[in-house]
């Protein structure tokens, strides 16, 4: 199969910039991954003519064995060398080994700043045939990592300020993180640009943006959901409560950070769940309209699939833990851990979500004119009563804390599995996935998921990533402070991540790494992974 490269003129489009880098100021606008950095140079693409960084030629590709595919592509490919005193230029990829010659090179921006990102920025490093990794906003345990340059001053809600930099930069992958730029349409302008990005349209991220559209598209193509009635009057829902009894779910219609869902025990509770979100205006606009929804009994798992509008295939299966206390109790929260492979999701049961419930609402958005691109996150509950999965809710984008442990247990090229998706060529594509589990145990603010106190100080960081093999910590809600240390930010602040032969050595490594971590400001659930290994001891030592 005959395929053409594409490389720089480094000649006039080139603009050679040499930098000192303090890797502990936050004060730089461009940190360089310290991996990337060793002779401080950083050749930059001319702006002035598109031509000189893109290439309309026909490539083939492939992802590592799995596929090779024959595709029409713009890409920019960072072929400069370091080859002479003139010539002072060097590939952020050659550190790692080199992909075959017949691979496309590309440059991927991450757009978001949490732990689903650190863990995308991780995976797509990993990758051979991505030659740099940016990340805006990013963070600063993901700057510190050297998994990505953070761009913390690149506004991802401004799609023109994104265009610009992807054009500068020679940007050939935009993979974005979190829903909120998904559904005010940045996928739609990066696309409309000649981006490849993996996301969806801001119509087809309605999916997660308003629950009542994700369930009137199940009743319209048949995908097995709880029954439910939407409200705007409060008094109509409360009548309803009423006549259905508790345990009842009370959902606010729109984003509300994964804090818009409460499983109400009783009556009350579920009334005063209607009254904050349609009276009280708690949760905004995204609280105007509420779903209240049939309580479903049994097991709830995570089920991801990749998806090119057309065609899907399944990620390795995770569990969630979305309750913040253990055995499953207190509030709801964003995720206080999770661990893959999830035994309840047996190969037969995922054929199943496939036939039931993923294909189905990849079909059925293509009918109704938004097909969509990116990762389907389906909320699944495997009913006691029937063993058969129903869908709770949609996410279009990367659980976190999932993704953390997919993302440590992919071995296949994230970069261009996810072009791949971008281009409607999936069909055929196949994973690769490391053998044994991974566990990640999240680590919150005191107070998660109410009010919390921001700047406590992080410490032993280092030490808990090298304190057993296979861990790696993912920043969610951290910064630093003019003094150099790590301080927390967030709810939901570090997602340590640990892989072993089996889950029970997964879990043992994971809480090791946390028990190592000083944070007095910070908690965390001692049972992930409780329903998978029932008759274990669970950790029960508090962070130093």
């Amino acid at each position: 199969m005959s395929c053409a490269t594409t490389t720089f003129n480094l000649g006039p489009s080139l603009r050679l910039h040499n930098y000192s880098y303090n890797y502990n100021n936050n004060n730089n606008n461009l940190r360089f991954p310290k991996p990337f950095a060793h002779y401080h140079y950083f050749a930059v693409a001319n702006n002035n003519n598109n031509n000189n960084y893109y290439s309309n030629n026909t490539s083939s590709y492939s992802v590592g064995t799995l596929f090779s595919i024959s595709t029409n592509h713009r890409s920019p490919s960072f072929n400069a060398s370091r080859s002479s005193s003139s010539s002072p230029f060097i590939i952020c990829s050659s550190l790692k080994s080199q992909p075959s010659v017949s691979q496309e090179r590309v440059v991927v921006l991450v757009i978001g700043g949490g732990g689903r990102e650190h863990a995308l920025c991780y995976a797509l490093r990993r990758s051979p045939s991505c030659d740099a990794v940016f990340c805006a906003p990013g963070n600063v345990g993901i700057s510190n990592s050297g998994n990505a340059t953070c761009i913390s001053d690149l506004d991802i809600f401004d799609s023109t300020a994104v265009i610009s930099f992807c054009h500068k930069w020679g940007v050939g992958l935009v993979v974005v993180g979190p829903e909120a730029p998904l559904v005010s349409g940045l996928a739609n302008d990066l696309v409309k640009a000649g981006i490849p990005t993996f996301g969806p349209s801001a119509e087809a991220a309605a999916l997660e943006g308003s629950k009542n559209f994700m369930k009137n598209l199940c009743d319209k193509y048949g995908i097995p959901t709880a029954k439910y009635k939407t409200f705007t009057d409060p008094s109509a829902a409360k009548q309803y409560i009423q006549e259905q009894g508790a345990p009842i779910v009370i959902k606010a219609d729109g984003l509300a950070a994964g804090k818009g869902v409460v499983v109400a025990m009783s009556v009350e509770e579920a009334c005063e769940a209607v009254d904050s979100m349609l009276v009280k205006g708690d949760f905004g606009s995204a609280g105007c309209r509420v779903i209240v929804e049939e309580y479903l009994e049994g097991e709830e798992a995570s089920f991801f699939a990749l998806v090119d509008g057309e065609n899907a295939i399944p990620l390795e299966s995770a569990q969630d833990h979305k309750r913040v206390g253990d055995g499953d109790t207190g509030p709801n929260t964003g995720g206080m851990g999770a661990y893959s492979p999830a035994p309840i999701l047996t190969k037969e049961l995922q054929a199943l979500v496939m036939k039931s419930i993923i294909l189905p609402t990849v079909n059925g958005m293509a009918a109704e004119g938004c097909k969509f691109v990116g990762v389907l996150y389906a909320g699944l509950m495997i009913e006691k009563k029937s063993g058969l999965p129903k869908l709770i809710e949609y996410n279009v984008r990367f659980g976190d804390p999932e993704c953390q442990v997919l993302m440590v247990r992919l071995e296949s090229d994230l970069a261009q599995v996810l072009l791949a998706a971008c281009r409607g060529q999936l069909s055929g594509v196949s994973l690769n996935w490391s053998p044994g589990s991974a566990m990640v145990v999240v680590m919150a603010s005191k107070g998660y998921p109410g009010a919390y106190e921001k700047g406590s100080v992080i410490r032993n960081l280092e030490e808990a990533e090298h304190v057993a093999p296979c861990v790696q910590i993912f920043h969610a809600g951290t910064a630093q402070d003019s003094d150099g240390n790590i301080i927390a930010t967030g709810g939901r602040v570090l997602g340590v991540t640990a892989k072993g032969t089996d889950l029970e050595e997964a879990r043992e490594r994971a809480y090791q790494a946390v028990e190592e971590i000083n944070w007095p400001g910070g908690f965390y659930r001692r049972d992930i992974g409780w329903r998978a290994l029932p008759q274990k001891q669970f950790a029960s030592k508090r962070v130093n």
